[in-house]
């Protein structure tokens, strides 16, 4: 138990629920911890063991100010999430350790992962809709190509209703209605139940089409999803989203968030790590968590801490107050812009200040997900009143609301907006005023040229007297005022420079935050109730891009008023160029060029728009989609919103962009109340009726999986062959052969395998033994669950430089037999004849992002230690969580001072009392005897090497 166990104390409100007061235990140091340290702190204080998590640990966390940046620490996330088939390996593992421990005599029932663990399914399942209106879009609601390759030739003839008004080009509603599930931020289609087609959110009767390729998918992963069914079944603590849920994958992730754990009415601060790129964005909500490999997540599933080297902390302040016009893409693009200036790679980000709490929760998870692109490792947004109403929304209930809030404030990690509340103290402080962002639109010609909303006038008019270039067209001074009159549709109308022609509102999944489309939707709401309107040859158009957009302007009502303006859903996706919907009118188009009129398109959407939308329209503008809407109103981009009306209202009243910009707390209550709760309410009933097809799934109940010896995807590993309940003291090497003897910078990538199973590989060739054409491999990634494919791909990427090969090739030699093989056929070889290999490398060996095989696959050739000038940290941890010794050269000797040739054979001895970084001797048997360094850092590695790795260790402790 915890040597803390005096801190724990009972909730005053709700004496029921207990918890560890770490505030108390802390005393004064702990309010002065950023918020994300002391959730560190809470987690080493509970899972404190003096083994794994020592009560040193505890205090270096809390001397953070002291120790940042010098001493590792311990965590213990409270739970994991495991997308798709990384979930595999780790799966596989725990069903192959149940094996094991009954093989050694043990309860195999007792074999479960340690932390609640989610597992969301969807990945695999791919689908686009057919192609509509927009026929020739690159790659409409950005799933993967290939999939819609697939779908084109079965796509059933459309079926003719009514188009929609005013777009000639539209084809009627769709052949198909199920929307791309890719993996782009807001992407997957989220329909009201009955399937909605995406361009008329009309119901459509599901095609043939869908159903077939579903079924093709279903099939082609039938197996992998037999086995998460059983997993989810036999295994405690593991949950599965399964497959065609079909909501976008923040969705999931939120509907996951528990913001505080109450495990048997013990309570604790929710944290998780996970192999999704997308798990930072949890930090929005107050969660800590972060994306780490496949091998970590594991350790963290099998009770093992993470350890990190305690970070800096970077305080964001946000000051002021945001201006009145400034979306959230604006706020987002601008907070990230000013933390990549500042430095912040690999440090946390925490956000404190009064301006906090005008982001709404929308805008925190897209700063928290934005995370890579500034290089931190989260950035966190501490718990507050407006998280609290999200969860509201959300579906927390009223009695777990209340526990959270109490719990938060009881041990001080509830952030207050008063002022008096004290703040942390951080390792540095970033100020951003919330007041200097300022809507900006990008153009006439570059979409590098931006143009502050304010200026728009002024930088119009100097483009028309600028030399004709980059921004100028060089229009004469007594030709500028011209007017030309056109006549369309029975009315006369005035085309003047700066005339807006075309304006569309396109929603890019890469910079889109919904809630701006949503404000585009509001705009045009108090527009048309006060009786602005948008003159009709200018030729309007909205492409929601993704289901989640649309679920966003559908739920809160406001399409109707967008069709009215004549923004009419056109398309889905990235339509690339509006000019292919529908041509401008020919009165329109004579009139410009007759009189050589500079008009203008505003887009919202793509950032690398260069491309004319039409041969006559010169000017073409980037803007956030109310502003579209409001050029379009506006009828020209000469105007001073500030001091010009957009036009008269039904009571013949000028109206100004101001009485009718919607205001964010408007946005932020209509996105929350409309929106999230209707979201939430559907995902929530989805997940408990489940997936008809998950449901039909059969699969086995027993306490082991059944493995299926002919299956070339799932196959039990060989990590565990000789359990035995006592660890065996380290075994000497005895005359091992050099596997590999590679250089300088071997990166997990040469190491691990990755991409398409080439065809002359020893992975093929296993495939092809067992029936297989090579256009039925798949990948290695699809394969991951069966060691057999992923032993024969590690060392297998062509670009790997063995010494002994001389150039690059996944080849080495065998020396007793001198033959020149692949280095799977050659350590089979060694396996064989009883002889143990290691391998020798340069300087930072195994740099790059973790991947759990590049020490499994090793470990399977039979590699019983590396010897190397140096090592990548984390490579270095995750050979002794497998069991190979990892070795370096003592200072200044390598290789070639030492005249190793690599055609040695060599012995290394273990003592029993091994004991960290201890020197070692190595005898080779040319008579050779030098020394290296055992990277061991603790005892805790020492444990785990003697036992064979974290595998075996914790498979010890169900015995």
């Amino acid at each position: 138990g915890s040597p803390y166990q005096p801190a724990i104390e009972t909730l005053e409100s709700h004496p029921e629920k207990k918890f560890y007061n770490v505030s108390n235990l802390g005393g004064a140091k702990y309010d002065t911890l950023p918020y994300s340290i002391r959730v560190l702190f809470e987690s080493s204080v509970r899972n404190c063991d003096g083994f794994l998590v020592k009560e040193t640990d505890a205090m270096n966390i809390l001397d953070w100010k002291t120790k940042q940046n010098r001493v590792e620490v311990p965590f213990c996330p409270a739970r994991v999430v495991l997308q798709d088939f990384t979930g595999i390996p780790a799966m596989v593992d725990f069903a192959a350790m149940r094996e094991a421990v009954r093989n050694a005599g043990g309860d195999p029932v007792k074999v479960n992962p340690a932390c609640p663990t989610d597992l969301t399914v969807d990945h695999s399942l791919q689908i686009d809709f057919s192609k509509c209106a927009i026929q020739n879009a690159p790659n409409p609601g950005g799933g993967e190509q290939k999939a819609l390759a697939r779908l084109s030739p079965l796509k059933p003839p459309p079926r003719k209703p009514p188009p929609c008004r005013g777009h000639s080009s539209c084809r009627g509603a769709c052949g198909t209605g199920e929307a791309g599930r890719s993996s782009g931020p807001f992407s997957a289609q989220i329909e009201n139940t009955p399937l909605l087609c995406p361009f008329h959110l009309q119901p459509v009767p599901e095609p043939e089409t869908v159903l077939k390729n579903q079924e093709m998918e279903f099939g082609r992963n039938r197996e992998r999803l037999q086995f998460f069914k059983w997993s989810s079944k036999v295994f405690e603590n593991i949950s599965i989203i399964p497959p065609e849920i079909g909501t976008a994958h923040q969705v999931n992730l939120e509907y996951l968030s528990r913001v505080v754990f109450d495990v048997k009415d013990f309570l604790h601060p929710d944290s998780v790590v996970g192999t999704d790129s997308h798990t930072t964005m949890v930090n929005g909500l107050g969660i800590l968590g972060w994306g780490v490999g496949g091998i970590e997540t594991e350790a963290v599933m099998l009770g093992m801490p993470l350890t990190l080297t305690l970070p800096e902390v970077v305080g964001c302040e946000l000051t002021g107050t945001v201006s009145p016009f400034a979306t959230s893409i604006d706020i987002v693009i601008s907070i990230t812009k000013h933390l990549r200036q500042a430095d912040v790679a690999g440090k946390f980000v925490e956000f404190f200040g009064s301006g906090v709490s005008q982001l709404s929760i929308a805008d925190r998870t897209t700063i928290a997900n934005m995370c890579p692109e500034y290089g931190a490792i989260l950035s966190f947004f501490p718990v507050d009143n407006v998280t609290l109403k999200h969860l509201k929304h959300a579906g927390f209930d009223k009695a777990k609301l209340e526990v959270t809030e109490a719990y938060l404030k009881a041990v001080k990690l509830f952030r207050n907006d008063e002022s008096s509340s004290r703040e942390p103290e951080y390792s540095q402080v970033v100020q951003v005023s919330l007041s200097s962002i300022i809507p900006y639109v990008s153009g006439p010609k570059r979409s590098q040229d931006r143009v502050a909303v304010n200026n728009m006038k002024s930088d119009f008019q100097a483009c028309l007297n600028e030399k004709s270039g980059v921004k100028g067209f060089q229009i004469a001074a007594e030709k500028q005022n011209d007017v030309v009159p056109v006549q369309y549709e029975g009315n006369e109308y005035k085309l003047s420079h700066g005339c807006v022609v075309i304006a569309a509102v396109i929603s890019c999944t890469n910079n889109c935050n919904p809630s701006v489309m949503l404000a585009a939707g509001l705009l045009a709401k108090k527009a048309v109730e006060a009786g602005l309107m948008v003159k009709p040859y200018i030729r309007t158009s909205l492409s929601p891009g993704s289901g989640m957009v649309t679920h966003y302007l559908s739920s809160s009502g406001v399409l109707p008023y967008l069709s009215k303006l004549g923004f009419e859903v056109v398309g889905y996706g990235c339509s690339t160029c509006v000019g292919n919907t529908a041509p401008l009118p020919e009165a329109i188009r004579n009139a410009i060029k007759q009189g050589d009129i500079i008009a203008c398109g505003v887009l919202s959407g793509t950032k690398n728009f260069e491309g004319c939308l039409c041969d006559c329209v010169r000017a073409n503008y980037l803007a956030s989609p109310p502003l579209v809407v409001a050029y379009a109103i506006a009828g020209t981009v000469r105007i001073d919103f500030d001091t010009e009306p957009l036009g008269t209202g039904s009571n013949g009243e000028s109206i100004y962009l101001r009485d009718i910009w919607p205001t964010r707390q408007e946005l932020h209550t209509v996105e929350e109340e409309c929106v999230i709760s209707s979201m939430f309410k559907e995902l929530k009933e989805k997940m408990e009726k489940g997936n008809k097809r998950w449901n039909l799934l059969e699969a086995p109940e027993s306490t082991l999986f059944p493995w299926d010896l002919k299956s070339t995807y799932i196959r039990c590993p060989s990590f565990f062959d000789k359990l035995a309940k006592e660890a065996a003291p380290p075994r000497a090497v005895e005359n091992a052969h050099v596997l590999l003897f590679l250089g300088d910078s071997v990166t997990t990538d040469h190491i691990s395998p990755a991409g398409s199973i080439a065809r002359s590989s020893a992975a093929a060739k296993y495939l092809t033994s067992k029936g297989l054409t090579p256009r039925e491999f798949n990948s290695y990634g699809a394969r991951r669950g069966n060691d057999a494919v992923m032993t024969r791909g590690t060392f297998a990427n062509i670009k790997l430089l063995n010494k002994f090969i001389g150039k690059p090739a996944p080849k080495t030699v065998h020396f007793p037999s001198g033959q020149t093989l692949d280095v799977f056929e050659a350590a089979e070889l060694y396996q064989k004849e009883g002889i143990p290999v290691i391998i020798l490398a340069g300087k930072k060996y195994g740099l790059g992002s973790s991947r759990d095989w590049a020490a499994k696959g090793p470990f399977l050739l039979g590699v019983k230690a590396v010897l190397a000038e140096s090592y990548e940290k984390v490579h270095r941890s995750q050979l002794i969580g497998i069991g190979i010794a990892p070795l370096q050269f003592c200072p200044g000797e390598n290789p070639s001072t030492l005249g190793l040739t690599g055609r040695e054979q060599f012995s290394i001895l273990f003592p029993p009392d091994l004991l960290p970084r201890m020197t070692l001797d190595i005898k080779t048997s040319t008579g050779k005897v030098f020394s290296v360094i055992a990277l061991f850092e603790n005892n805790m590695e020492i444990t785990l090497y003697k036992n064979g790795g974290s595998l075996n260790f914790v498979a010890r402790r169900f015995l």
